[in-house]
């Protein structure tokens, strides 16, 4: 697999992943989605080119997703801490929720083939691309007091959609902690919270999972986590969460936003043509 790559097209493998690591870090700090709707098809699209084995290849990039973010989540959340934007209090009243969540989510994401883990995430990303033009910056600025029974519906919910998707859950957290009034910067700090507990829990049943069903040929490989990705998105995605966290309080994020979500209306396609091709 490897062997056979020539020199440049590694490093341009090398160049895309690393371009990817800076976007997917700046925009987990600044819009709080984890970064993770970057990495996974960046990833997919980097196993693709090493010739992975196709029944694990998108399992490989959502696993190794989940364990990139566990630094990115940190520092994003620490960032945030320093501005007073992060809710401990909702992350504490449904945080076992999302860990349970997140143990169905892997169940689900290991027992599902690769094409349909990829139109899984093609729809995802088509519906997260149309809320961050069309939705994210009309929400007001008005918090509600939340039931503890919709606080624990949503961590079930975020915890066991994320793992099959490669997310830290902020693409889900945001839009729920706004549409319930909370301001968009608590909103993003608090997101960053809880995907470091679907993170680390999810990246580690992940690993544990691949071990056990151990159809995982990938080198480098801890059951669905790819060590070499992990390796290079991790110095970079560290490095700018901490910068676009600090951008949250100093950028307009209007324009921002309706960028980022035609983005993943692009991703969304080309994730539905992949499908297509290996379905």
């Amino acid at each position: 697999m490897i062997e056979g790559i020539e020199t440049n097209l590694l490093l341009n493998l090398l160049i895309v992943l690393g371009l990817a690591a800076m976007v997917a870090g700046f925009l987990a700090g600044l819009l709080g989605v984890g970064g993770g709707i970057i990495m996974v098809p960046a990833l997919y699209y980097a196993f693709t080119i090493l010739d992975f084995d196709i029944l694990t290849r998108m399992h490989l990039a959502v696993g190794t997703s989940l364990a990139i973010i566990i630094p990115t989540s940190i520092i994003s959340t620490k960032t945030h801490m320093e501005y007073d934007a992060v809710d401990f209090k909702i992350i504490k009243s449904f945080g076992i929720f999302v860990l349970i969540g997140v143990f169905f989510g892997t169940f689900l994401a290991v027992n599902l083939r690769t094409p349909a883990l990829v139109l899984f995430f093609s729809i995802f990303a088509f519906f997260v691309g149309l809320f961050f033009i069309f939705l994210r910056e009309n929400l007001m600025d008005n918090p509600k007091s939340l039931s503890s029974i919709t606080k624990n519906i949503t961590g079930l919910v975020v915890g066991f959609i994320s793992v099959p998707l490669g997310i830290g859950g902020g693409s889900l957290m945001v839009p729920f902690m706004r549409t319930f009034g909370y301001d968009i910067r608590k909103s993003i700090g608090t997101a960053a919270a809880v995907g470091f507990l679907i993170a680390v829990t999810g990246a580690i049943t992940m690993s544990v999972s691949g071990n056990i069903i151990n159809n995982v040929t990938a080198p480098f490989s801890i059951g669905y986590v790819n060590l070499m990705g992990f390796v290079v998105f991790v110095p970079v995605t560290m490095i700018m969460a901490r910068l676009g966290a600090k951008a949250v309080y100093k950028i307009n994020k209007k324009v921002l936003s309706k960028f980022f979500g035609a983005f993943l209306l692009c991703v969304s396609i080309r994730s539905f043509i992949e499908y297509l091709n290996i379905n």
